[in-house]
């Protein structure tokens, strides 16, 4: 009686490893179907967003750019706001550097103001926001070059609209931020101080709201409140499901030299890295600059170029312990006829 209870538990057990085997056998099929099924969803949802773009009647502009590869490792790009055009001219709302460092996984954001008092080859000095209308991107790469000394390989121009998009297409129900203060001169809503959700139109507006006693000093710092914003909601789940037709969406609106490849390498690169923080600084850095009234331009912020030049290039290298303390404090008397225009 034992032998045959032995022989019948060894045939049990053999059946359960064949049991297991053939389970474990299908596992690969299933990871093969979900990763198709990833495929088609992330396909179908970017093309929806493309489409998106396309019916609202963008167009894209091919745009003069004679850059040349750092073969560094890292990117360095042009991130512009297009500002609405006025009289022809389109001017930049919004003038960033941006810098992706491949092999740190590291992303850094510089903010110039825009009212810095620059040199433009062939032209007269002027704001740095009016050179994308006197010569686009390739000027503009020309100015950050000779003023700031670095060489910038790649851009990428937002249209407004754009950013309104994306932010709908990344949560409908809004970006969570925290709004410092009532708000509604020269924008085209009406925010109220806390914290809450805003849909695309007002989280731009917030952005570029200016019309108080900091100015560009406060926009600035708000534009990088509202990256980080929009950074933290993507990396949610509702965010990373929502994500391809949101950069869909965005490259329907975005004019860029940088090819779909190169976008989604950095996108996916800085996306499975740990830490996801950005790091950023904001041109001019304390202590080297003053306003000062011109004939032709206005009211503009004049910089010691050679101190922002250093501070720019150890940010850059990962040489500045802390950025933050390198931050513009505004003195508000020398400011007092400064435009808000």
């Amino acid at each position: 009686m034992d032998n045959e209870y032995k022989r019948v538990n060894r045939n049990d057990t053999g059946t359960r490893k064949k049991l297991k085997l053939k389970k474990r056998a299908y596992i690969p099929l299933i990871l093969l179907i979900l990763l198709i099924g990833a495929v088609i969803y992330i396909f179908a949802s970017y093309q929806s967003g493309l489409n998106t773009a396309k019916e609202d009647g963008v167009e894209h502009e091919d745009m003069v750019f004679n850059s040349v590869d750092n073969n560094d490792g890292r990117k360095l790009f042009l991130l512009l706001g297009a500002d609405r055009e006025e009289d022809g001219a389109t001017r930049t709302d919004v003038v960033m550097l941006g810098q992706y460092d491949y092999m740190q996984k590291d992303l850094k954001l510089v903010s110039i103001m825009r009212d810095v008092y620059v040199d433009i080859p062939g032209y007269q000095n002027y704001k740095i926001n009016s050179v994308f209308s006197l010569g686009g991107v390739e000027l503009l790469r020309q100015t950050i070059a000779e003023n700031f000394g670095v060489q910038v390989e790649d851009y990428i121009v937002v249209d407004y609209q754009a950013f309104e998009s994306v932010v709908d297409a990344i949560n409908e129900e809004g970006i969570t931020i925290d709004v410092e203060k009532d708000m509604s001169e020269k924008i085209t809503t009406e925010l109220f101080a806390g914290e809450q959700k805003l849909n695309g139109e007002d989280l731009l507006e917030y952005a570029r709201f200016r019309q108080d006693a900091e100015g560009d000093f406060g926009r600035v710092r708000r534009q990088q409140q509202v990256i980080s914003a929009v950074k933290d909601e993507v990396l949610t789940a509702r965010g990373i499901f929502n994500l391809p037709h949101a950069m869909g969406t965005g490259m329907g609106y975005v004019n860029t030299s940088m090819g779909n490849a190169e976008l989604y390498r950095m996108a996916a690169s800085f996306l499975v890295r740990g830490d996801k923080d950005i790091d950023s600084l904001t041109l001019p850095v304390d202590g080297s600059y003053q306003f000062m009234d011109t004939y032709h331009a206005g009211n503009v912020i004049d910089l010691n170029f050679e101190q922002n030049r250093e501070v720019l290039h150890q940010f850059l290298n990962d040489e500045l312990d802390e950025p933050e303390a390198h931050a513009p404090e505004e003195n508000l008397e020398e400011n007092d006829e400064i435009s808000h225009e």
